[in-house]
């Protein structure tokens, strides 16, 4: 039966290979592999030929839950019986002979540099996984093994599933695994390396991780939303790095869940970039900003620059829309959200007819990387509709930070952390025009700001009374 699990993060369960290898047992007597055996006979004497019951096959399946480990290659008595096996992935069960079997785990494609080699005893009718835990890196917190289970996919009535449980995730402590926001304990004090199980009504359960706690109310970790169907045996693996910043491979925390039919490896990380909005349009009433359909900003009022929002890499409709009216839009159209990427979408312009610069958004990629200790990092955005193009100067004209910047562009500098002066003036080729207003602006060291040179110069002459100011917000 195809399973119907999903999570929060939509993980499915997949269908894993279906290759299934029968591995024989030694051969008796005559070598021949054939389960008899021949007992020495004279020429002239008949003898009943002995044959041996045939013993019941194990069943054998490989979970690859290393999250720094390569794809990898699986040999049980020196033939390959998977390949390429990536993270995550659970294969279907395998029909094994009973008795011990020698298991290998290679990096894939590469058979003579084993990570792990030993002897697997299985015992007839009997299920098991084979789990590749641990980590192949030098400064391993747990060291890369296999993790044989005995797995229980005896029949279950219509009505209940059975849930196994296998803490697979490296640099995770112990924890509890609770449903329904605590109510329901399903696992208690799971240490890395051990598994349970556990059966339930069939149904839809919102799984929590938490650290473990003697009351097993410990913070929440990670939760998943998970459809568990009757007659039906799940395992969940919960894998990954909880913190993968620190450790040797980018793999997120997650819960890999699988039943008999095994599951694809594990989706990719989602790459994501950060979005924020800036309102700088002088005239502009408060705004809403929506996302792909979604309100994700409201009553924005002039000036203000929002915090960063995290956004799937991906090209994103962008809508600015007078605040609590949706139906009036007064920019609509894609932006793209590279990843690992920050923007800026600055509301520039004015809105009505007689508009000297038109309303619009304008998309600035923001350089938020790390700066020296003595150092800042400032951006100037010239947002001023009625301003001509602009020098910043600091310390009254002995320093110039910007040259020539016309409206609707921007630059970086850096400069020591400190106080400073900072001159808007005209553009001059020798920068030192009139000073039209100065600004007092603190920059600390290791950090960036933007300043938006944003409203009207000469507000009496235009649509708004909203003064020219440098607005000034720290990025990181």
């Amino acid at each position: 039966m195809t399973d119907k699990l999903t999570t929060r993060r939509k993980l499915l369960v997949g269908i894993g290979a279906s290759s299934t290898i029968a591995l024989a047992g030694c051969a008796d007597g005559d070598g021949n592999g054939n389960g008899t055996t021949e007992p020495d006979t004279d020429t002239d004497t008949e003898t009943d030929t002995e044959t041996e019951t045939e013993t019941e096959p194990a069943q054998l399946r490989v979970a690859h839950m290393s999250p720094d480990a390569p794809n990898v290659d699986v040999y049980v008595d020196g033939s390959a019986v998977l390949e390429d096996v990536a993270f995550g992935a659970v294969s279907e069960y395998l029909s094994v002979s009973a008795g011990d079997h020698d298991v290998e785990i290679t990096p894939a494609g590469e058979p003579d540099t084993a990570v792990f080699s030993g002897t697997v005893t299985l015992d007839p009718e009997t299920d098991y996984t084979v789990a590749a835990i641990g980590e192949v890196s030098d400064d391993a917190d747990q060291a890369f093994e296999p993790l044989v289970l005995e797995d229980d996919n005896s029949d279950l009535d219509d009505e209940t599933a059975r849930l196994q449980a296998v803490h697979t995730s490296p640099d995770a402590p112990a924890v509890d695994i609770t449903a329904n926001e605590g109510a329901v304990t399903l696992f208690d004090g799971v240490e890395y390396g051990q598994s349970g199980t556990v059966e339930v009504d069939a149904g839809t359960y919102t799984v929590e991780i938490r650290g473990d706690t003697e009351d097993d109310d410990g913070d929440v970790v990670a939760s998943y939303e998970l459809t568990l169907e009757g007659g039906t045996t799940y395992s969940a693996f919960a894998a990954g790095y909880l913190t993968p910043d620190d450790e040797p491979a980018d793999t997120p925390f997650d819960l890999l869940v699988t039943t008999v039919d095994g599951r694809g490896p594990a989706s990719e990380p989602e790459s994501e970039g950060r979005l924020r909005v800036a309102h700088m349009s002088p005239n502009a009433p408060n705004v809403d900003v929506y996302v792909n359909g979604d309100a994700v900003l409201e009553d924005v009022p002039f000036g203000a620059v929002s915090d960063y929002l995290t956004v799937p890499a991906a090209e994103h409709d962008i809508e600015i829309t007078a605040a609590g009216d949706p139906d009036t839009s007064v920019f609509s159209g894609p932006v793209t959200v590279a990843a690992d990427t920050d923007y800026t979408v600055a509301a520039i312009g004015e809105l009505g007819d007689e508009a000297d610069q038109p309303f619009e958004p304008l998309v600035l990629e923001d350089d938020n990387s790390a700066v020296e200790g003595d150092q800042s990092r400032l951006r100037v955005v010239h947002a001023s509709p009625d301003a001509p193009a602009v020098d910043v100067t600091a310390g009254g004209g002995d320093t110039v930070l910007f040259d020539g910047v016309p409206y609707g562009e921007s630059g970086y500098v850096e400069v020591a952390a400190g106080d400073y002066t900072v001159e808007i003036r005209g553009d001059t080729e020798t920068n030192d025009g009139d000073v039209v207003a100065e600004f007092d602006v603190s920059l600390d060291g290791e950090a960036v700001y933007t300043a938006f040179a944003a409203g009207y110069l000469t507000p009496d002459d235009d649509p708004a009374d909203v003064p020219f100011d440098l607005l000034v917000t720290q990025d990181s």
